[in-house]
């Protein structure tokens, strides 16, 4: 297979992504075109889809994400069950868009993140004496079914080698964002709000190894959270905003929340559910209490500090180093009305506030297109990481192909 793709200068990729914010499976089928040397000369976004996780399978993948409340028979069951969804998935892309399987090359797929730990832990050491230090990340999703139920080849697994490299596997995409956004002429972010907020430094002309990210702390996984425990599971977040839209935001309760190592950490370094889960959504709602904060509050304030964590992080250490003139804003977090405007309200007024649908890349498509070109490098024999982004000693080509 590989010497038969490389040889081909256009390609159909399916991307298969599903976040940190446990909304859905989002399928992005793209024709990607090569030059002679393999080197991608365009991306084209052919037709997307979202298939939304049901509450029952949310709730499950929930209880997995937390030690207290995994079990290892149910993380097996759904390491096979949840691939049943992106088969599902890649059958219903390839109808809206008219397309046969066997016009699609290959499928990249990331999986469903259940732990990332880019904190080493100790783990005893095979040459019998002390311990290791161990970086560690899991996303379900087993390859194998999706290869039977479709029929295509499938590449994932995608962050595994970065870490083995002594990376953090994290954040991945920047690589697909140099490629789709980067400009000659101006200095631009890619912000993505999902699960986790994670931003995309891109100077003006820069090169792969100019280009950095990092992810700058919980998305709208605090504010899904906490509107989750409200209306007991009723409603998994805040539409729009217009719940934090009529509260007012509580400075103690931000502060509270800044007071965070993780926000002082300099990059390269990234964070997951693990760090910004179900424990720190309780532990804003015990604050809330003791303080009489009504729902409304408690929203705004975690809306405003996912917009004041985006901004801070840019201010910290992107702007001093780093000429900016547009955010490109994408993930779900861009249909939060009340998020947004308080990112513009916090962020230079020299910096353009605007989405990666203006750029071409729907706001919801941009992370399986990046996905889908991640698998594509990989096939080409091209590394599909930056180890300036993540920490890796080296750049590496990264996943696994299911044939």
């Amino acid at each position: 297979m590989w010497e038969a793709y490389r040889s081909k200068r256009e390609h159909l990729v399916i991307g298969l992504m599903s976040g940190t914010s446990l909304d859905g499976t989002d399928a992005a089928l793209v024709h990607i075109q090569t030059d002679e040397h393999g080197a991608m000369q365009r991306m084209e976004l052919v037709d997307f889809i979202c298939t939304p996780y049901t509450n029952e399978l949310r709730e499950r993948l929930i209880r997995l994400c937390s030690p207290e409340t995994a079990r290892v028979d149910e993380l097996t069951t759904a390491h096979f069950g949840v691939s049943e969804w992106y088969a599902q998935s890649v059958q219903e892309l390839l109808q809206s868009a008219g397309v046969s399987s066997g016009q699609v090359d290959v499928i990249s797929m990331h999986g469903q993140t259940i732990w990332h730990a880019p904190v080493p832990s100790a783990f005893p050491s095979p040459l019998g004496t002390g311990s290791l230090k161990v970086s560690s990340t899991l996303q379900i999703g087993e390859c194998a079914v999706v290869r039977e139920r479709t029929g295509l080849p499938v590449i994932g697994n995608l962050r595994a080698r970065d870490m083995a490299a002594g990376g953090e596997g994290a954040p991945l995409t920047p690589y697909a964002d140099a490629l789709m956004f980067r400009s000659a002429t101006e200095g631009r972010l890619v912000q993505n709000i999902g699960g986790i907020g994670n931003v995309t430094v891109l100077p003006a002309g820069s090169s792969e190894t100019e280009v950095s990210a990092f992810d700058t702390g919980p998305g709208n996984m605090v504010i899904d959270a906490l509107v989750r425990h409200a209306t007991e599971g009723k409603q998994h977040y805040d539409p729009n905003g217009s719940i934090a839209a009529k509260g007012t935001v509580h400075p103690e309760l931000v502060a509270y929340c800044l007071n965070d190592d993780y926000f002082r950490r300099h990059p390269p370094k990234s964070t997951g559910r693990e760090v910004y889960g179900a424990d720190y959504a309780k532990r804003l709602m015990e604050f809330a209490a003791l303080h009489d904060l009504s729902l409304e509050d408690l929203l705004a304030s975690a809306t405003w500090l996912t917009a004041e964590t985006i901004v801070r992080a840019v201010e910290d250490f992107v702007l001093p180093k780093t000429s900016i003139s547009a955010m490109l804003t994408c993930g779900g977090g861009t249909s939060n009305d009340t998020l947004m405007k308080m990112i513009r309200l916090r962020l230079p007024e020299s910096i353009r506030l605007k989405r990666t649908a203006d750029y071409g890349v729907p706001d919801d498509a941009r992370e399986a297109m990046g996905f889908a070109l991640l698998g594509h490098e990989a096939l080409m024999g091209r590394t599909n990481t930056l180890p300036d982004v993540t920490g890796a000693a080296h750049a590496v080509i990264s996943g696994h192909l299911t044939l």
